[in-house]
């Protein structure tokens, strides 16, 4: 009876012990059954996509490479437009300069043409006609020749703004030659607005054309293959170079 109950004591916990390990086996298989799916799906998710630090891929890199160097060739191409109208703003502007120093010159020539005496001419119907004649054709041939603006030309025929013609021609002549010079400073002031709005834009338009040949360059390097520096064949290490010996001179 002993025996029997000993040997029962003894197996009773031997078996739990293997059906815990079993059980904890059994467990284990489950959980990684029900986890791998996930795995897989997640690798192969991650199988399609490139990963993060990869290159874009060759023909991405071609179409930008290309739609660069367009856009350069276009900013390249304006550039060129816009510098070639700011010379020429340029050079009118120096026209106008000289056209206005030119009246200038000649209307300080009649600086002191107030001091002078007015000449006597008879007062009369006929030569109050002959006077309005005369500064109706001196105004006519100055506004065509570009001295006299359009607005100025209105004036003398409207007897505005001091044009009387029963005034003597002299005092007519100088009136025409100061009305030419302020009439072409302000010519001159225009042009050298439009030279000032010429040159920014001509700036502008090189700077982004200087961007642009930049990032084209680039990204054409970038299409190029990156290479690999060849490795360099073994060579024997360099036998270090013996010393000379110093040999004491023989005396004879």
């Amino acid at each position: 009876m002993n025996t029997v109950l000993s040997q029962f004591l003894i197996e009773v916990p031997t078996a739990t012990v293997i059906w815990s390990l079993l059980l904890v086996l059994a467990l284990t298989g489950l959980a990684v059954l029900v986890a791998r799916p996930e795995r897989d799906q997640t690798t192969e998710v991650a199988a399609g996509s490139p990963p993060p630090d990869a290159p874009p891929p060759v023909a991405d890199l071609r179409r930008y490479a290309e739609e660069v160097a367009v856009a350069a060739a276009g900013a390249a191409q304006t550039a060129r437009r816009r510098r070639a109208a700011w010379l020429a703003a340029q050079d009118a502007l120096d026209r106008a300069w000289q056209a206005y120093d030119e009246a200038d010159t000649v209307a300080r020539r009649f600086a002191g043409a107030g001091a002078l005496p007015r000449p006597r001419t008879p007062r009369t119907p006929t030569e109050y006609a002959d006077r309005e004649r005369w500064l109706h054709q001196e105004a006519v041939a100055a506004h065509w020749r570009g001295e006299l603006s359009v607005e100025r030309l209105r004036d003398v025929f409207a007897h505005r703004d001091g044009w009387d013609p029963r005034r003597h021609p002299v005092e007519h002549e100088v009136m025409l030659a100061r009305a030419v010079r302020e009439d072409r400073r302000t010519a001159y002031r225009a042009a050298a607005g439009r030279e000032r709005v010429a040159w920014r834009d001509a700036e502008l338009a090189a700077e982004a054309a200087r961007s642009l040949a930049v990032e084209a360059c680039a990204a054409t390097q970038r299409l190029r293959p990156a290479r690999v520096p060849l490795s360099r064949p073994a060579t024997s290490a360099a036998r270090p170079t013996p010393a000379a010996r110093w040999r004491p001179a023989r005396v004879n």
